[in-house]
């Protein structure tokens, strides 16, 4: 038996210093896939000339954890924390928010490479209410430091951004059963993956279209599924090969409520983080 598919949505698009991005959750279909709250992707374009964090694009976070996936180009970050490092192409890095954190970002041509195309995604996790009161950490994995499993039969590979998948573990930190695949499928090839019942999941094709149970999923389109423990089948039918990403977990129980960059366990701990970011109490990102 296969899942069915409960959604599909195409984003938003929109622009931020200039660069195109799409904004895919939350939608008009669901608020949350999983802990995932939020998802940005950012198609492939070409930075000219190397842009570096500043002090213009700084901003506050509180209550979540960011996971920036670079799929080709170079992605640097400064935090108030102290934080700073570059993630290359195939590169994660994630931040817990935490109590209060103010970070700064910028995609860049990869400077290990000749790629000059910028690529990614950002995914905002929102936080079991006890972890929310942390404080702020930083973690960056480069591609060679994330699990990447040859898939039976040599029909492509599977790399571990989140999670767990047959054994196989990302240092990335979760606080509950979560996971973000990235599945490279070759041409003519067909994959499958049995999931769990009563988790959440969704799957995206950034540049390819594919067929996924049976339904053509055009490029750029975010689908979400079924809670049923049921099997998601992909098949790329296409001359070239395709990359999807899917992510999800168990279902987000605790209230929340998000506002701006911050999402907290109530109204009055919103409140109580805007009072506190005005006040300071995030610190200041030191560029040098």
């Amino acid at each position: 038996m296969k899942k069915q598919i409960t959604f599909s949505e195409k984003g938003h698009r929109s622009s931020v210093a200039g660069t195109t991005i799409f904004h895919y959750l939350p939608n008009q279909h669901t608020y949350h896939v999983g802990h995932f709250i939020f998802l940005d992707y950012v198609p492939p374009f070409t930075r000219q000339e190397r842009m570096l964090p500043n002090t213009g694009f700084a901003h506050p976070h509180r209550g979540i954890a960011t996971i920036t996936y670079v799929l080709s180009g170079e992605a640097e970050h400064f935090d108030s924390r102290g934080h700073r490092a570059k993630v290359h192409s195939g590169g994660v890095q994630w931040m817990k928010a935490g109590n209060g954190i103010i970070h700064d970002e910028t995609m860049n041509a990869d400077s290990k490479t000749t790629n000059p195309l910028n690529h990614g995604f950002q995914f905002w996790v929102n936080l079991p209410a006890n972890i929310k009161k942390e404080n702020p950490d930083y973690m960056a994995l480069q591609s060679d430091e994330l699990p990447t499993i040859t898939l039976a039969n040599d029909i492509g590979w599977l790399k571990v951004v989140v999670g767990e998948y047959n054994g196989f573990h990302s240092n990335i930190p979760t606080y509950a059963n979560q996971y973000l695949f990235h599945i490279h499928l070759k041409a003519g090839e067909k994959f499958q993956y049995m999931t769990e019942k009563g988790k959440e999941y969704a799957l995206f094709p950034p540049q390819h279209t594919v067929i996924v149970n049976e339904m053509e999923v055009q490029a750029g389109t975010l689908i979400g599924f079924d809670n049923h423990q049921s099997l998601i089948e992909i098949v790329n039918k296409s001359d070239s090969n395709a990359d999807i990403l899917l992510f999800g977990g168990e279902k987000y129980t605790e209230p929340f409520v998000a506002y701006g960059p911050f999402v907290m366990s109530s109204e009055d701990e919103i409140r109580i983080a805007y009072s506190d970011y005005q006040n300071g109490k995030y610190g200041k990102i030191l560029y040098t």
